[in-house]
Parts: structure tokens; sequence; C-alpha cells
């Protein structure tokens, strides 16, 4: 028969787990507070620090991409240095090409824009006249209750003579940036096969190490894969439209087809700029109303037919990734970094998941809900350890 005693002395072996217990708990409770506060003073520390996070940021992507082409290299027998000078010489290259054919045509139109603001008008007034019943109904109302006299005012567009006025005023800047990322990518590069090798042996046992490496791996090839496909879509959609614009006498196609390639990078928005671009090129290229529209148009049946057949078709289902974190990440990072962070957004939202994947995310819900833990572990009214599936 069992002491009454022993009521009032429970098990040792009990009270320790209730003490580790609310240990745990309490040591999750302040990493859950340290996490919400990191959570809400990142975004502005990142867009105070835009200088320095974006272009570095901006460089360790391009570099995580570039990997699978290092790694080749590599295995061909090159030094990581000689590698990593190719890899970074072959995205120079690109980076130059893509900014010769897009950039100087641009700078000619942004030129041209306001010389032909009246030829737009005169385009769409066919269009416009749609809605002359409504414009007479409004300027009865003015002459009735505004004033008789009328000031006009004169908005001057202020564009720059020349490219040399555009490097002359945002050249230095953009160019000591440019060379920071540049070497970022360098030497990211070049020391990658070394540093992932001590970050693998650095582990304390083999089951870490080996989950080191299938993340590290995990991250590479994620990361790679999207934006290699991605921009293998991107510069084949581009160049069919910019042969579409040929065909129909767009000036300059191939301006306007790196144009809707780069935009395309940006989830939702990119498209959605790149058919009021085309139609605002289309208004200033052409006079009949109809027909400047069709550059537009023809790049919506396009962009159509990329994203819902052919981009689901390369990335599959492997990198499926939720459509409301995308938008989340795509309004954050354009928030954060402007048009830069936008381009950014899915290639970092991709790294995030898939580092979370690797590592275990928290149970966030099961330590606000179920007297859990952050690590998935949680304890019966008993004291015994039970883990989530």
């Amino acid at each position: 028969m069992p002491n009454d005693l022993d009521a009032h002395h429970p098990d040792p072996h009990h009270e320790a787990e209730a003490i580790a217990y609310r240990r745990d708990r309490l040591l999750a409770a302040l990493t859950l507070i340290a996490g919400a506060g990191l959570a809400v003073a990142l975004p502005f520390a990142l867009r105070a620090g835009a200088e320095f996070f974006l272009p570095v940021t901006a460089a360790l992507v391009v570099a995580i991409a570039l990997v699978p082409l290092l790694e080749w290299l590599e295995r061909r027998g090159l030094p990581s240095g000689l590698a990593a000078f190719l890899c970074l010489l072959l995205f120079v290259v690109a980076a130059n090409v893509a900014i010769a054919s897009i950039v100087l045509p641009a700078a000619e139109w942004v030129r041209l824009l306001p010389d032909r603001i009246g030829r737009i008008r005169d385009t769409l007034q066919p269009v416009l006249e749609i809605y002359s019943d409504l414009e007479r109904f409004i300027n009865d109302i003015v002459e009735e209750f505004g004033s008789s006299a009328r000031a006009t005012r004169t908005v001057q567009l202020e564009t720059p003579n020349s490219m040399l006025d555009i490097i002359a005023t945002s050249a230095p800047h953009a160019a000591i940036q440019m060379f920071f990322a540049l070497l970022v990518i360098f030497f990211f590069l070049s020391g990658w096969t070394a540093m992932r090798r001590r970050t693998i042996v650095a582990r304390a046992s083999f089951d870490g190490a080996m989950t080191t490496a299938r993340a590290i791996q995990q991250v590479v090839d994620a990361t790679s894969t999207y934006l290699g496909t991605i921009s293998l879509v991107n510069m084949s959609m581009g160049l069919v439209v910019a042969f579409i614009l040929w065909m129909l006498d767009m000036p300059t196609p191939l301006m306007w087809g790196g144009i809707v390639a780069v935009l395309n990078y940006i989830p939702y928005l990119g498209p959605i700029a790149s058919v009021l671009l085309l139609a605002l090129g289309g208004l200033m290229a052409f006079t009949d109303p109809w027909y400047a529209f069709l550059p537009a148009v023809a790049f919506a049946m396009i962009h159509l037919i990329e994203a819902n057949v052919v981009t689901p078709m390369l990335v599959g289902r492997r990198l499926t990734i939720n459509p409301l974190l995308i938008l989340v990440a795509l309004s954050f990072w354009a928030w954060v970094w402007g048009t830069t962070g936008a381009l950014l957004a899915v290639p970092l939202l991709i790294i995030m998941k898939t580092v979370l994947d690797a590592a275990g995310r928290p149970d966030i819900a099961g330590f606000l809900f179920e007297e859990g833990t952050l690590t998935g572990i949680h304890h019966d009214e008993h004291g015994e350890e039970n883990r989530a599936p």
C-alpha cells in the first residue's frame, strides 16, 4: 500500500522533466520574442543601409547562380581563381550586351517622348471620342460653376541631352557599387569550394555534416535551376517578341525584346509594365490607334502562353511556390529596394524557403496553442516528451 507521504513528494525524475520543460518554454519564448524583434527591425535596417546591403545581396544571388558553372570548370581541372574569373567575365559580358541593347535605344525613346506627346494625342483622338459626351457634360458643369478666366500651365519634361549626361550624373555612384558587387562575386566564387569544405568538416557529427552538405547543395540547385530556367525562358520570349515587333515595323525591336525579358523576372507586375510600355511605344511609333496597340496585344498573348504552358512545363512542381508568398515577397523587397528588390524577390524567397526546409521551421503554432516548444516537441500532462509528427 503506497505511503501517504509519497503524494507530497513527487518523483524526482518527473520533477526534473518538468523543470527542463519550463526551461525549454522560457528559452523558446525568449527566442520567439527576439525573432519577432529582428523581423520588425530588419526591413528598416535593410532599407536604410541599401547602399551596402543591396549590391552585396544581388552579388550573392548572382554568385550562387554561377556556382554550377564554377564547379563544371573546376571538374575540368581549372584552378578555383581562374574558374571564378571566367564565370565573372561571362556574367559581365552578358550584362554589358543586355545594357547596350536596351539602355542606348531607350535613352533615344525617352528623348523623343516630349516631342511625340502631340502625336500620341492625335493617335488616341478616335478612341477618346467615345467619351466625348461625358467630356461635354463635365465642361458644361465647369463653365457654369467655374471661373471664366483660365490659366494655362505648360509642363516641360526635362530629359538628358545625351548619354554623356546620363553617365555624368549617375555613373560614378553606380560604378562604385558595380565594382564592389563584382568583387563580392569573384571572391565568393574563388573561395566557394574551400568554404563549403570547411563548413561541412566543422560539424561535430557525421549527421550534422551531411545535413549541412545537403542544405548547401539544395540552395545552390534550387537557385541556379530557377534563375537558369527563367533566364532561358525570358531570353527566348524576348527574341520572339523582338521578331514579331520587327514584322510589325516597330522601331528598335531588340530593345523592346530586352525590356520585356528583364521585366518578366518580376512576377505579375513585370508583364503589366511591359504591356503598358509597349502600348506607349506603339502610340509613339504608329498613327493608326488600332495598329498601335498590336505590339502590346502580341506580347500579352505570348506571355499567356509562356506563363501557363512553357514555364510550368520547364520548372515543374519542384520549384512551385505559393502565389501569396510570391506577392508578399514582391511587395516587401520592392518596398525595401525598389525595382532591384522586385527583381531579387523570387530568388531570395527560394533561398530562404530552401534553408528553412533543410534546417527545420520553428513550430510557432505549437508553442502558442499546444503548450509545446519551437522545435516541434511538446510534453503531456505527466511531463512525458512527445515529438510532433
